[in-house]
């Protein structure tokens, strides 16, 4: 391990400073940072009461000389940095040089630490900043800090905690990403005797993804891995069906170390537009690669906030990463057939061949065909529960600095999937839901959600929408607001095939809509445009997507409203014949399918069932 030096007091003034411990997680974060920093591949957390009891973290990295370990405990001693320049190309996760100073200033800590050149390992105790213990002790390679009875000497600060239990969760979620930013590194967590998280630790994203997160979670994932413009970005994003309904599963990591980041979470939800559901977020777990110096580390105490020198580069490094995942990863959601013990149970019998067997009559001994006693076999299952999402409509929330402008070296078009269908058409239920059958799968398709998608698709991929005159033009009065909103975006309607010009005094005339609108009420139709470009960015491109919204859902077929056949199959076609055609531009699913296997499993045709 480098030297560990105080810095001079010039250099440490150019570091954001800030007391590392205000709750004991302030504490393993510090401590796990350290050791990560120290090449530790194993790495055991263990807390009690929360962490204000006892908290103790060992690794097996490159331990502390002897001679540094005093030294260690001083403010602003670090063998990270020694100059400003070295500010610029941090790849640590710690450099500050003020942990073991703040934690052992408010707390009885203690460090057995000993390095591979040392025969003998050394223990230092500090209680309230003054060092008790110094001596050698025999231990391994690597570090144990132990810290007891944090602000037993500050007990203004203990008044602030919360509760064991909410002090624990805070420290668990820490864990929690460390583990996520190095699969490399095998963690365990001891929360109060009882081990509650265990890694691999053998560098696979996926392992420790479903050690963190659970296999529900992990079972959703794509992965994305792309580098773009010099910026690399790599990870796992879920399906657009497993969206939640909060940000709690978005983890970014900038170079190792967990980050907040608008422009990555503004990168990656406007990725998923027209793919998730409105008001719910995509999870990921993504690590974005960039050079030292073309970031800034040093904002925040904490240093989860960074500054980026080139904001734009990062948002379009993660924006076409995502992008380009989703098109060639999502797949249509499956139903799945749960089959469990039932009450009306059906019996098979199963019969064993005759066998011979020797035996002894009128002291001869002869064979005799014998044949076993029936086997019965009991299979118990329950009616199918088709598991769909629940949804909840939201308020979007839009971000005025995301765009779609694509730059030059990102110009990677996705080949887009056409499949010829051989499909059947079955039938429709509800008058809402189209029934057909495509190579040994049953699809159930939402006829609204895959009109309003197909329509939408056409509208962006034209570059001229095709427009019908009104008989007579169309006078609509509106709101102060809304007529502002839609005599400031007359362009934007008119790509959108709306030709309306100002009639004066909050009045619009309206001459021409979109061909595509038929029986449409077009004075809700303009005013509901109006609270669109409301809240929609000044880019000319995302008003004119939204109106896209708008038209293609007012303009698709209904669902509890008749339908003919003919429509429907021809419906069932586009949607099983075009890859694109997954979601309906606000989020929802536009089909599920249901697979022979899972069907049979229903119906007890699995197995030694046969007939």
């Amino acid at each position: 391990m480098a030297k560990i030096n105080v810095l001079p007091k010039n250099i440490a003034e150019l570091i954001a400073a800030g007391e590392v411990v205000e709750r004991p997680g302030a504490v393993i974060k510090e401590l796990v940072e350290n050791s990560v920093d120290a090449g530790a591949t194993k790495i055991t957390v263990e807390i009690k009461r929360g962490g204000i009891l006892y908290m103790s973290v060992t690794d097996n990295g490159c331990g502390i000389a002897r001679d540094d370990v005093p030294t260690a405990f001083k403010r602003h001693a670090t063998s990270k940095i020694s100059t400003a320049e070295d500010l610029d190309a941090i790849y640590t996760l710690g450099f500050r040089g003020e942990a073991l100073a703040a934690i052992s200033a408010v707390s009885k800590t203690e460090i057995i630490t000993r390095t591979k050149d040392e025969c003998d390992g050394t223990l230092c105790v500090v209680e309230g900043g003054v060092q008790t213990i110094f001596e050698e002790v025999g231990c391994d390679v690597g570090t144990i800090i132990t810290v007891r009875d944090i602000f037993y000497n500050t007990p203004a600060r203990m008044k602030f905690l919360k509760s064991d239990v909410t002090e624990a969760n805070h420290i668990a979620a820490i864990i929690d990403r460390m583990a996520l930013s190095h699969p490399e590194i095998a963690f365990r967590f001891i929360r109060d005797g009882k081990q509650v998280l265990t890694t691999a630790g053998d560098g696979n994203l996926n392992n420790a993804i479903y050690s963190v997160l659970g296999r529900e979670f992990a079972s959703s994932l794509i992965t994305a891995e792309d580098r773009i413009d010099g910026i690399g970005v790599s990870g796992m994003i879920c399906k657009p069906v497993y969206c939640k309904q909060n940000r709690n599963g978005e983890f970014f990591f900038l170079n190792g170390r967990l980050i907040r980041s608008n422009t990555a979470m503004a990168a990656l939800e406007q990725a998923y537009k027209n793919s998730a559901m409105v008001g719910k977020f995509p999870c990921c777990v993504l690590f974005i690669d960039v050079p030292p110096e073309t970031v800034d580390v040093n904002v925040h105490p904490a240093k989860t906030e960074v500054r980026f020198s080139d904001e734009r580069k990062i948002f379009n490094a993660v924006y076409y990463t995502v992008k380009n995942a989703l098109t060639k990863g999502d797949t249509r959601p499956e139903i799945k057939v749960k089959p469990t013990f039932n009450p009306y149970t059906p019996v098979f019998t199963e019969r064993a061949e005759q066998t011979t067997i020797p035996v002894k009559v009128n002291e001869q001994v002869v064979t005799k065909k014998v044949t076993p006693p029936e086997v019965t076999k009991t299979l118990k299952f329950e009616s199918p529960k088709f598991e769909f999402p629940v949804y909840k409509n939201e308020v979007e929330i839009k971000d005025d600095t995301v765009t779609e402008n694509k730059i030059e070296e990102v110009k990677k078009q996705v080949t887009e999937t056409v499949i010829k269908p051989d499909i059947r058409y079955i039938g429709q239920a509800f008058n809402t839901y189209i029934i057909a059958e495509q190579d040994g799968e049953i699809y159930f398709i939402d006829k609204h959600a895959a009109h309003e998608r197909i329509l939408y698709n056409s509208l962006k991929k034209n570059s001229k929408v095709d427009m019908q005159e009104l008989l007579v033009p169309l006078t609509v009065t509106l709101t102060k607001e809304e007529y502002s909103v839609i005599i400031n975006n007359t362009e934007t309607l008119l790509s959108a095939g709306f030709d309306v010009e100002d009639f004066g005094n909050g009045t619009v005339l309206l001459r021409a809509v979109p061909t595509l609108l038929k029986d449409e009420d077009l004075n809700l139709l303009i005013s509901e445009i109006a609270d669109t470009l409301s809240v929609t960015g000044a880019v000319n491109a995302e008003r004119l997507d939204d109106i896209f919204h708008t038209v293609s859902c007012k303009a698709a077929i209904k669902g509890n409203k008749y339908t003919t056949d003919y429509e429907l199959k021809v419906l069932a076609e586009k949607v099983l014949g075009d890859s694109e055609v997954m979601y309906c531009p606000h989020g929802r699913p536009v089909a599920f399918k249901l697979t022979k296997k899972e069907l049979e499993k229903h119906f007890g045709r699995t197995g030694s069932v046969s007939v």
